[in-house]
Protein backbone atom coordinates (compact mmCIF):
# COMPACT_ATOMS: atom_id res chain seq x y z
CA UNK A 1 0.00 0.00 0.00
CA UNK A 2 1.30 3.46 -0.88
CA UNK A 3 -0.07 6.77 0.29
CA UNK A 4 2.02 9.25 -1.65
CA UNK A 5 4.35 9.48 -4.64
CA UNK A 6 7.46 9.08 -2.49
CA UNK A 7 6.21 5.73 -1.17
CA UNK A 8 5.12 4.65 -4.65
CA UNK A 9 8.52 5.36 -6.18
CA UNK A 10 10.35 3.76 -3.24
CA UNK A 11 8.31 0.58 -3.53
CA UNK A 12 8.94 0.41 -7.27
CA UNK A 13 12.67 1.02 -6.89
CA UNK A 14 13.13 -1.40 -4.00
CA UNK A 15 11.25 -4.18 -5.76
CA UNK A 16 12.66 -3.51 -9.21
CA UNK A 17 9.13 -3.24 -10.55
CA UNK A 18 7.39 -0.72 -12.76
CA UNK A 19 4.89 1.66 -11.18
CA UNK A 20 2.09 -0.09 -13.01
CA UNK A 21 2.97 -3.39 -11.34
CA UNK A 22 2.71 -1.77 -7.91
CA UNK A 23 -0.69 -0.38 -8.83
CA UNK A 24 -1.98 -3.66 -10.24
CA UNK A 25 -0.94 -5.47 -7.07
CA UNK A 26 -2.70 -2.85 -4.94
CA UNK A 27 -5.85 -3.24 -7.05
CA UNK A 28 -5.73 -6.97 -6.53
CA UNK A 29 -5.45 -6.51 -2.77
CA UNK A 30 -8.21 -3.90 -2.51
CA UNK A 31 -10.74 -5.50 -4.88
CA UNK A 32 -9.86 -9.16 -4.22
CA UNK A 33 -10.03 -9.72 -7.97
CA UNK A 34 -7.56 -11.69 -10.02
CA UNK A 35 -4.96 -10.05 -12.21
CA UNK A 36 -6.81 -11.33 -15.25
CA UNK A 37 -10.07 -9.69 -14.13
CA UNK A 38 -8.38 -6.38 -13.44
CA UNK A 39 -6.57 -6.36 -16.78
CA UNK A 40 -9.76 -7.30 -18.61
CA UNK A 41 -11.63 -4.43 -16.99
CA UNK A 42 -8.90 -1.97 -17.92
CA UNK A 43 -8.90 -3.31 -21.45
CA UNK A 44 -12.62 -2.52 -21.60
CA UNK A 45 -11.96 1.02 -20.37
CA UNK A 46 -9.30 1.54 -23.00
CA UNK A 47 -11.66 0.41 -25.73
CA UNK A 48 -14.14 3.05 -24.56
CA UNK A 49 -11.37 5.65 -24.89
CA UNK A 50 -10.50 4.52 -28.40
CA UNK A 51 -14.14 4.47 -29.46
CA UNK A 52 -14.62 8.01 -28.20
CA UNK A 53 -11.60 9.23 -30.18
CA UNK A 54 -12.90 7.54 -33.33
CA UNK A 55 -16.31 9.09 -32.87
CA UNK A 56 -14.90 12.50 -32.07
CA UNK A 57 -12.63 12.82 -35.11
CA UNK A 58 -15.54 11.89 -37.36
CA UNK A 59 -17.33 15.01 -36.12
CA UNK A 60 -19.76 15.56 -33.25
CA UNK A 61 -21.63 18.60 -31.94
CA UNK A 62 -22.69 19.31 -28.39
CA UNK A 63 -26.34 19.47 -27.39
CA UNK A 64 -25.98 23.17 -26.65
CA UNK A 65 -24.50 23.93 -30.06
CA UNK A 66 -21.72 25.87 -28.40
CA UNK A 67 -18.97 23.42 -29.36
CA UNK A 68 -18.20 20.62 -31.77
CA UNK A 69 -16.45 19.61 -35.00
CA UNK A 70 -13.06 20.98 -33.90
CA UNK A 71 -11.48 17.53 -33.61
CA UNK A 72 -12.56 16.79 -37.17
CA UNK A 73 -10.93 20.04 -38.32
CA UNK A 74 -7.71 19.18 -36.49
CA UNK A 75 -7.68 15.63 -37.88
CA UNK A 76 -8.22 16.76 -41.46
CA UNK A 77 -5.73 19.61 -41.14
CA UNK A 78 -2.99 17.34 -39.84
CA UNK A 79 -3.60 14.62 -42.43
CA UNK A 80 -3.74 17.15 -45.25
CA UNK A 81 -0.41 18.82 -44.55
CA UNK A 82 2.72 17.87 -46.49
CA UNK A 83 4.93 19.05 -43.66
CA UNK A 84 3.29 18.45 -40.32
CA UNK A 85 4.22 19.16 -36.76
CA UNK A 86 5.38 16.27 -34.60
CA UNK A 87 2.84 13.51 -35.17
CA UNK A 88 2.56 12.51 -31.52
CA UNK A 89 1.97 16.08 -30.41
CA UNK A 90 -0.58 16.79 -33.15
CA UNK A 91 -2.44 13.53 -32.64
CA UNK A 92 -2.50 13.87 -28.86
CA UNK A 93 -4.04 17.34 -29.14
CA UNK A 94 -6.57 16.17 -31.73
CA UNK A 95 -7.60 13.08 -29.78
CA UNK A 96 -7.90 14.99 -26.52
CA UNK A 97 -10.30 17.41 -28.19
CA UNK A 98 -12.16 14.53 -29.86
CA UNK A 99 -12.77 12.74 -26.57
CA UNK A 100 -13.95 15.84 -24.76
CA UNK A 101 -16.24 16.77 -27.65
CA UNK A 102 -17.83 13.34 -27.36
CA UNK A 103 -18.36 14.03 -23.67
CA UNK A 104 -20.01 17.38 -24.51
CA UNK A 105 -22.27 15.63 -27.03
CA UNK A 106 -23.45 13.24 -24.30
CA UNK A 107 -21.47 10.33 -25.70
CA UNK A 108 -19.75 7.56 -23.76
CA UNK A 109 -16.33 8.40 -22.32
CA UNK A 110 -14.05 7.15 -19.55
CA UNK A 111 -13.48 9.70 -16.79
CA UNK A 112 -9.70 10.03 -16.39
CA UNK A 113 -9.89 11.19 -13.68
CA UNK A 114 -13.04 13.25 -14.41
CA UNK A 115 -15.39 13.73 -17.34
CA UNK A 116 -14.16 17.28 -17.75
CA UNK A 117 -10.58 16.04 -18.19
CA UNK A 118 -11.41 12.83 -20.04
CA UNK A 119 -9.46 13.68 -23.19
CA UNK A 120 -5.93 14.11 -21.87
CA UNK A 121 -4.92 10.53 -21.10
CA UNK A 122 -6.53 8.93 -24.18
CA UNK A 123 -5.01 11.65 -26.34
CA UNK A 124 -1.49 10.98 -25.10
CA UNK A 125 -1.61 7.19 -24.98
CA UNK A 126 -3.40 6.62 -28.28
CA UNK A 127 -1.04 9.03 -30.04
CA UNK A 128 1.96 7.15 -28.65
CA UNK A 129 0.39 3.82 -29.56
CA UNK A 130 -0.01 4.89 -33.17
CA UNK A 131 3.47 6.40 -33.39
CA UNK A 132 5.23 3.28 -32.15
CA UNK A 133 2.73 0.78 -33.61
CA UNK A 134 1.94 -0.84 -30.27
CA UNK A 135 -0.89 -3.25 -29.51
CA UNK A 136 -3.61 -2.55 -26.95
CA UNK A 137 -1.95 -5.11 -24.70
CA UNK A 138 1.24 -3.06 -24.85
CA UNK A 139 -0.59 0.09 -23.77
CA UNK A 140 -2.96 -1.14 -21.06
CA UNK A 141 -0.34 -1.53 -18.28
CA UNK A 142 0.46 2.17 -18.48
CA UNK A 143 -3.12 3.05 -17.70
CA UNK A 144 -2.27 1.67 -14.27
CA UNK A 145 0.75 3.98 -14.11
CA UNK A 146 -1.61 6.88 -14.69
CA UNK A 147 -4.05 5.38 -12.20
CA UNK A 148 -1.40 5.25 -9.48
CA UNK A 149 -0.73 8.96 -9.87
CA UNK A 150 -4.44 9.74 -9.93
CA UNK A 151 -4.94 7.63 -6.83
CA UNK A 152 -2.37 9.65 -4.90
CA UNK A 153 -3.69 13.01 -6.06
CA UNK A 154 -7.29 12.10 -5.30
CA UNK A 155 -6.43 10.92 -1.80
CA UNK A 156 -4.01 13.71 -0.89
CA UNK A 157 -5.49 16.68 -2.74
CA UNK A 158 -8.46 16.81 -5.11
CA UNK A 159 -9.52 16.04 -8.66
CA UNK A 160 -12.78 18.01 -8.80
CA UNK A 161 -13.03 21.45 -10.34
CA UNK A 162 -15.58 22.45 -7.73
CA UNK A 163 -12.96 21.82 -5.05
CA UNK A 164 -9.71 22.89 -6.65
CA UNK A 165 -10.36 24.52 -10.01
CA UNK A 166 -9.36 23.14 -13.39
CA UNK A 167 -5.83 22.53 -12.09
CA UNK A 168 -7.39 19.67 -10.14
CA UNK A 169 -9.03 18.20 -13.24
CA UNK A 170 -6.96 18.85 -16.35
CA UNK A 171 -3.88 19.39 -14.20
CA UNK A 172 -4.26 15.98 -12.57
CA UNK A 173 -5.01 14.32 -15.91
CA UNK A 174 -1.91 15.91 -17.41
CA UNK A 175 0.22 14.71 -14.49
CA UNK A 176 -1.18 11.19 -14.84
CA UNK A 177 -0.51 11.18 -18.58
CA UNK A 178 3.04 12.48 -18.20
CA UNK A 179 3.96 9.70 -15.79
CA UNK A 180 2.41 7.07 -18.06
CA UNK A 181 4.26 8.44 -21.10
CA UNK A 182 7.58 8.30 -19.28
CA UNK A 183 7.15 4.75 -18.08
CA UNK A 184 5.99 3.71 -21.55
CA UNK A 185 9.18 5.23 -22.94
CA UNK A 186 11.34 3.16 -20.59
CA UNK A 187 11.85 5.83 -17.96
CA UNK A 188 12.51 5.08 -14.30
CA UNK A 189 9.93 5.46 -11.51
CA UNK A 190 11.74 8.61 -10.41
CA UNK A 191 11.57 10.08 -13.90
CA UNK A 192 7.86 9.28 -14.07
CA UNK A 193 7.37 11.10 -10.78
CA UNK A 194 9.36 14.09 -12.02
CA UNK A 195 7.21 14.22 -15.15
CA UNK A 196 4.11 14.12 -12.97
CA UNK A 197 5.37 17.01 -10.84
CA UNK A 198 6.49 19.11 -13.83
CA UNK A 199 3.16 18.65 -15.58
CA UNK A 200 1.17 19.55 -12.49
CA UNK A 201 3.44 22.51 -11.73
CA UNK A 202 2.74 23.91 -15.19
CA UNK A 203 -0.99 23.96 -14.52
CA UNK A 204 -1.10 25.30 -10.97
CA UNK A 205 -3.67 28.03 -10.49
CA UNK A 206 -5.82 27.07 -13.50
CA UNK A 207 -9.39 28.15 -12.78
CA UNK A 208 -12.57 26.23 -13.52
CA UNK A 209 -14.84 28.74 -15.25
CA UNK A 210 -17.18 26.81 -17.60
CA UNK A 211 -19.33 29.03 -19.78
CA UNK A 212 -23.02 28.50 -19.01
CA UNK A 213 -21.94 25.89 -16.48
CA UNK A 214 -21.37 23.34 -19.25
CA UNK A 215 -18.26 21.21 -19.69
CA UNK A 216 -17.47 22.72 -23.06
CA UNK A 217 -15.82 26.16 -23.07
CA UNK A 218 -12.97 26.35 -22.14
CA UNK A 219 -12.84 22.73 -20.97
CA UNK A 220 -12.37 21.12 -24.38
CA UNK A 221 -9.41 23.28 -25.38
CA UNK A 222 -7.86 22.86 -21.96
CA UNK A 223 -7.81 19.11 -22.56
CA UNK A 224 -5.69 19.83 -25.63
CA UNK A 225 -3.38 21.95 -23.49
CA UNK A 226 -3.22 19.21 -20.87
CA UNK A 227 -2.14 16.64 -23.48
CA UNK A 228 0.59 18.86 -24.92
CA UNK A 229 1.75 19.75 -21.41
CA UNK A 230 1.99 16.07 -20.49
CA UNK A 231 4.19 15.32 -23.48
CA UNK A 232 6.38 18.33 -22.70
CA UNK A 233 6.82 17.23 -19.08
CA UNK A 234 7.55 13.64 -20.13
CA UNK A 235 10.19 14.77 -22.64
CA UNK A 236 11.86 16.98 -20.03
CA UNK A 237 11.91 14.20 -17.41
CA UNK A 238 13.32 11.67 -19.88
CA UNK A 239 16.12 14.15 -20.63
CA UNK A 240 17.02 14.18 -16.94
CA UNK A 241 15.25 17.37 -15.91
CA UNK A 242 13.98 17.11 -12.34
CA UNK A 243 11.21 18.87 -10.48
CA UNK A 244 12.84 21.44 -8.20
CA UNK A 245 9.97 21.02 -5.73
CA UNK A 246 9.52 17.50 -4.28
CA UNK A 247 6.78 15.48 -5.92
CA UNK A 248 4.34 15.35 -3.03
CA UNK A 249 4.89 18.99 -2.17
CA UNK A 250 3.68 19.90 -5.66
CA UNK A 251 0.47 17.96 -5.04
CA UNK A 252 0.01 19.68 -1.69
CA UNK A 253 0.59 23.07 -3.32
CA UNK A 254 -2.13 22.33 -5.86
CA UNK A 255 -4.51 21.47 -3.04
CA UNK A 256 -3.74 24.65 -1.10
CA UNK A 257 -4.09 26.80 -4.22
CA UNK A 258 -7.48 25.23 -4.84
CA UNK A 259 -8.63 26.01 -1.32
CA UNK A 260 -7.58 29.64 -1.72
CA UNK A 261 -9.47 30.14 -4.99
CA UNK A 262 -12.66 32.24 -4.80
CA UNK A 263 -15.81 30.23 -5.45
CA UNK A 264 -16.31 32.13 -8.71
CA UNK A 265 -13.34 30.21 -10.13
CA UNK A 266 -14.39 26.77 -8.92
CA UNK A 267 -16.98 25.45 -11.36
CA UNK A 268 -19.75 27.89 -10.38
CA UNK A 269 -19.79 29.60 -13.81
CA UNK A 270 -19.83 33.01 -12.13
CA UNK A 271 -16.27 34.12 -12.84
CA UNK A 272 -13.50 34.02 -15.41
CA UNK A 273 -14.58 33.31 -18.99
CA UNK A 274 -18.10 32.48 -17.83
CA UNK A 275 -18.50 36.07 -16.60
CA UNK A 276 -17.42 37.74 -19.85
CA UNK A 277 -20.12 39.45 -21.94
CA UNK A 278 -20.00 36.59 -24.44
CA UNK A 279 -20.09 34.02 -21.66
CA UNK A 280 -23.20 35.66 -20.22
CA UNK A 281 -24.81 35.79 -23.67
CA UNK A 282 -24.20 32.08 -24.18
CA UNK A 283 -25.73 31.35 -20.79
CA UNK A 284 -28.84 33.36 -21.61
CA UNK A 285 -29.23 31.75 -25.05
CA UNK A 286 -28.64 28.19 -23.82
CA UNK A 287 -30.27 28.26 -20.40
CA UNK A 288 -32.68 31.12 -20.83
CA UNK A 289 -31.60 32.98 -17.71
CA UNK A 290 -29.35 35.83 -16.69
CA UNK A 291 -27.87 34.23 -13.56
CA UNK A 292 -24.45 35.67 -12.82
CA UNK A 293 -24.96 38.67 -15.12
CA UNK A 294 -23.69 41.05 -12.47
CA UNK A 295 -20.96 38.85 -11.02
CA UNK A 296 -17.26 38.82 -11.78
CA UNK A 297 -14.11 36.95 -10.85
CA UNK A 298 -14.06 38.69 -7.47
CA UNK A 299 -17.35 37.15 -6.37
CA UNK A 300 -17.04 35.67 -2.87
CA UNK A 301 -18.87 32.65 -1.42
Amino acid sequence: MFKNIEELVSQAQNSGKKIYEIMIEQEMDETEKSREEIMENMSHQYQIMKDAVKQGVSGVTSRSGMTGMDAKKLYEYQNGRKESVDSVFASAVCYAVATNEVNASMGVICATPTAGSCGVLPGVLIALQEKYKLSDEDIIPYLFTAGAVGYVIANNACIAGATGGCQAEVGSASAMSAAAAVEMSGGTPGQAADAMAIALTNMLGLSCDPVAGLVEVPCIMRNAAGASNALTAAWMAMAGVKSRIPWDEVIEAMYQIGLSMPSALRETATGGLAATPTGKRWRKEILGDTHGEHTNSETKP
